[in-house]
């Protein structure tokens, strides 16, 4: 029986990536949307890709972050799925390479537990280009899932994870059933779950 389901969050609770909305404020759309491709399939690593990305923000409005994060298009199903695996007695949590302005803000109105994720540093309202927070390493989503079943008291088999890209690897190898939703093959070979329909509604299916 599952009592932990862990989800990512670009690109899967969420349509798109965070930090490419960003970007398309700086006119840099295109390139943070490359970089974040070639780290979402595996082809450079995460961290260095998260400071590179962060780097080129440097000097965007704080209140457009925020106006941002507070307006994302949220994945279809997100929130009747996760309502779902609550009612079955599940905690739900997500994990994000991502951002707490829109993590901490989507929490609430999914529905999920808990989330992990980091945050672009500011001051006087701008951002400084620089990092920080929970989520910056290739390993992070495996390392906190390993504690949070310590904490909670659950196992592998008991532990649902759902996520689309190479970062969500090291939580896929600390979980009994894993998803890949809409996902990169790096991700989908790892996966015994596989949802090529972006409605997180599919899961509920398979399980």
């Amino acid at each position: 029986m599952l009592k932990l389901a862990v989800f990512d969050f670009d690109s899967t609770l969420m349509d798109g990536e965070t930090i490419d909305f960003f970007a398309e404020e700086l006119g840099l759309g295109e390139e943070v949307g490359k970089i974040t491709e070639a780290a979402m399939s595996g082809e450079i690593d995460f961290f260095e890709s998260l400071q590179q990305r962060a780097g080129l923000l440097k000097g965007l409005d704080y209140s457009v972050v925020e106006k941002i994060s507070q307006n994302l298009p949220y994945m279809n199903g997100a929130r009747e799925t996760i309502a779902e695996l609550k009612s079955r007695g599940m905690k739900v949590v997500c994990f994000s390479g991502g951002f707490r302005n829109a993590t901490g803000y989507a929490k609430n109105i999914l529905g999920y537990d808990a989330d992990f994720s980091n945050v672009l540093h500011h001051k006087n309202q701008k951002l400084t280009g620089l990092v920080g927070g929970d989520m910056m390493f290739n390993y992070s989503k495996g390392d906190m899932l390993i504690r949070l079943q310590g904490l909670l008291g659950v196992t592998e088999k008991e532990t649902l994870v759902c996520g689309d890209g190479a970062n969500d690897l090291s939580m896929f190898a600390h979980a009994g059933t894993r998803v890949a939703f809409c996902a990169r093959e790096i991700l989908r070979k790892e996966a015994n779950i596989v949802v090529e329909t972006k409605d997180l509604r599919k899961i509920l299916e398979k399980l």
